[in-house]
């Protein structure tokens, strides 16, 4: 395993033995790059989750609006509503 300021290299053989410790410290925000021999071959990242939220009308533009009566029956289904 070699550091290279915030980055940490390891072979494969060290990647698939403690997959589940470099996978901890790339979520943690460590950079992890995987290499054959000294050759690197790849860098895991995080997945972006984005925030979980949704937010209506967040993008910059986009307006929503109803009409005060949005939640009164609509007459087409007044025969049901009896």
């Amino acid at each position: 395993m070699t550091n290279h300021i915030d980055m940490t290299t390891v072979t494969v053989h060290e990647a698939k033995t403690h997959l589940s410790r470099w996978i901890n410290r790339v979520l943690a925000g460590e950079q992890v790059v995987i290499a054959r021999g000294k050759k690197p071959l790849v860098q895991l990242k995080p997945v972006d989750q984005g925030s979980g939220q949704r937010h209506i009308g967040g993008k910059p533009g986009f307006l929503v609006r109803m009409s005060d009566d949005f939640d009164a029956p609509l007459d087409d289904f007044k025969d049901y509503m009896e």
